[in-house]
């Protein structure tokens, strides 16, 4: 078992007779690489985050409520009694903001009768969309888009340092088996004279 002595904070930038090149080297690039990963990481993550909001934002200014009518009556059985609750696909016909009429399927209540009114979402030129997020779903929505990014981001510079790094230490292993085939010869007890 190696003796570990007290651990040394920042030895590798400290004036030391035994300090390599090879460890400042390598404490440059641990430093580089970890300041890299947390910019890459906030910068993508921020960027990503707020994009996503932003997105949602105009969602929410541009899509529109629409009162769609049930083109024919909607699968299932409108007893409360035998219904499951959940909600089943209907045909629905709208009139577009351009005056041209529109059909699409939406969720509706099971057994709803042809004509009944439902609210459904269309976008500036009348496509059916989905209920915008709210400005709270979209921060959280953001925040997790921004999230995931950010540690995709940043997994990218400290993959690449841990495999900088790698090579940098079998290179080192390298040049100590090398010193070593040279100068522990020498260091043997005896000579090859036998003295």
């Amino acid at each position: 078992m190696a003796f570990r002595g007290p651990k040394v904070w920042l030895w590798r930038w400290r004036r030391n007779p035994l300090r390599r090149r090879a460890d400042a080297v390598e404490a440059w690039v641990v430093l580089g690489a970890w300041l890299l990963t947390l910019l890459a990481g906030v910068c993508a993550g921020l960027a990503v985050s707020r994009s996503v909001e932003h997105q949602m934002a105009l969602e929410r200014v541009e899509w529109r409520p629409v009162v769609a009518h049930l083109s024919e009556q909607a699968p299932g059985t409108a007893d409360p009694a035998t219904s499951s609750g959940e909600r089943v696909w209907g045909n629905v016909g709208w009139t577009a903001g351009d005056g041209s009429h529109r059909t699409g399927q939406v969720r509706v209540d099971p057994g709803s009768t042809e004509g009944t009114p439902v609210t459904i979402w269309t976008d500036a030129q009348g496509r059916l969309m989905t209920q915008p997020a709210t400005e709270g779903q979209a921060q959280v929505r953001g925040t997790m888009i921004g999230i995931l990014v950010g540690v995709s981001a940043a997994a990218v510079p400290f993959v690449g340092s841990r495999v900088l790094r790698a090579r940098m230490e079998r290179r080192r292993l390298d040049r100590w088996d090398t010193d070593w085939a040279h100068f522990g010869p020498l260091w043997g007890g005896r000579r090859a004279d036998g003295r």
